[in-house]
């Protein structure tokens, strides 16, 4: 009985830690799992759907239409006639009034519509489609702005861990010091003075580390967020910085291929539908119909008794709508479609020449980043350098603990504009990647 508890608390503790497994993904996973789970795409993707959908309406506009419809008619009082005598034999002149009819009366007619010719409809068509396409790319934007805030939280992220790793790395080296110069003060070889620097910087290098680790645990959360990801699961990154800076992507490229301006070159497109629409109205329309009804009078109620006579009716025919005057209206309708599409048009224009500022600029950024982020790394490494020849010293007793203290400081100070540096490398190639269209995977473009 005790060794099938102790088996049954094992199985419970060992799926327990199953479920409580941390995910842990590179830069292209996280993305592959935004793309899949955020609610935005997934809202854009139903933007499309619905799309597709409005396109099919729009092609069944055109094609037959059947509707039918009845009635029933209980006339209380029967309506009133009147005739002149004479039809009658009568005085001419004299009014003979009559009820005619019958009490009951009931109708059904089946119709058929067909539209032949419309030059609205024809452009429609051509709208319906562009508008789908219109919205697969507008989706493809929305993507693109869940990408890209993704890889910058990714970015956070990795930057964050590696600084809670130095942090952490300073943290022991620190306490190591501290123990082995505890012996010098026991011995008499230390001032005690010189000891309390040593542990104010000790407290030093764990407050660090405390804000590095909130740090970091905030670039997860931020990150979990960004991918749509659920927030009480664990998450972890495998990628590090020096895998990101070495993304592919970085070549450039041409700035239409930039969604936002793709998205601009739709509305363009639209406008210019818009503008065939309003021409396509000085044209005639052409539809054809056929009806076929059933109708039948009574005195008595008694429409489903089949020895009563149900009389038939079918006719079919042609309606051509032609526009003759509008007193202008179609005209200044169509001279307003122009205008805006002039502006779109030019706003297109405006927005390529935008794009091809921001990529200069972007390239100046990305070089001035990486020229930087070289100096950081080797002043980063002269600190480091400074900082573990002060230790040397400190731990056979030639240097002093004040001077430790003060090149601590001085290394603490290089991580952090190492950091600094780390992220706005990152940030400029992020950007530049935004610009010529680079952020989203293969496939997703």
């Amino acid at each position: 009985m005790e060794n099938s508890k102790f088996l049954l608390g094992a199985l419970l503790l060992w799926a327990g830690s199953s479920f409580a497994q941390t995910q842990s993904f590179n830069l292209e996973e996280a993305k592959n799992y935004a793309l899949e789970n955020h609610i935005s795409v997934l809202n854009a993707e139903q933007d499309v759907t619905a799309a597709e959908y409005q396109r099919r309406e729009t092609v069944a506009m055109g094609l037959p239409q059947i509707s039918a419809t009845g009635s029933f008619s209980n006339f209380l009082n029967l309506p009133v006639q009147v005739l002149d005598a004479s039809f009658f034999g009568g005085q001419p002149g004299e009014l003979i009034s009559f009820r005619a009819g019958t009490d009951y009366s009931s109708s059904f007619n089946l119709n058929v519509n067909q539209l032949l010719f419309s030059g609205s409809y024809i452009v429609g068509l051509k709208l319906a489609k562009h508008y789908a396409g219109m919205k697969s790319n507008a989706a493809t934007l929305s993507k693109e702005e869940v990408i890209y805030n993704l890889i910058m939280a990714y970015e956070i992220a990795a930057v964050s861990k590696e600084n809670l790793v130095f942090m952490d790395s300073m943290v022991v080296v620190t306490e190591q010091l501290v123990e082995k110069q505890r012996n010098y003060l026991e011995l008499g070889l230390m001032l005690q003075e010189d000891m309390d620097q040593l542990n104010y910087s000790l407290l030093a290098a764990k407050q660090s580390l405390t804000q590095a680790q909130l740090q970091y645990q905030n670039s997860l959360e931020l990150l979990k967020f960004s991918m749509g990801y659920p927030m009480d699961h664990d998450i972890e990154i495998s990628a590090t910085t020096s895998e990101l800076m070495n993304t592919p992507g970085m070549t450039g490229g041409d700035v239409k291929t930039n969604l936002t301006y793709q998205v601009m070159n739709d509305q363009v497109t639209l406008q210019d539908y818009v503008v065939k629409n309003d021409k396509a109205a000085y044209l005639p329309s052409l539809n054809a119909y056929l009806q076929h009804g059933f109708n039948a009078f009574r005195n008595e109620f008694d429409f489903f008794d089949s020895n009563q006579n149900w009389f038939t009716q079918t006719s079919w025919g042609l309606q051509l709508n032609i526009p003759i005057l509008s007193s202008g209206q179609r005209y200044y309708k169509t001279a307003q479609s122009k205008v805006a599409l002039l502006q779109a048009q030019n706003n297109l224009d405006q927005m390529e020449q935008t794009l091809t500022m921001q990529s200069l600029q972007a390239n100046n950024n990305l070089k001035s980043a990486r020229s930087n982020y070289d100096l950081q790394q080797e002043n980063v490494q002269l600190a480091q350098s400074i900082y573990e020849n002060e230790l040397a010293k400190e731990q056979i007793g030639q240097g002093n603990s004040i001077l430790v203290s003060q090149k601590y400081n001085q290394l603490v100070m290089a991580q952090a504009q190492m950091v600094g540096s780390t992220l706005e490398l990152l940030q400029a190639q992020l950007e530049l990647n935004k610009i010529y269209n680079n952020l989203l995977p293969n496939g997703q473009q």
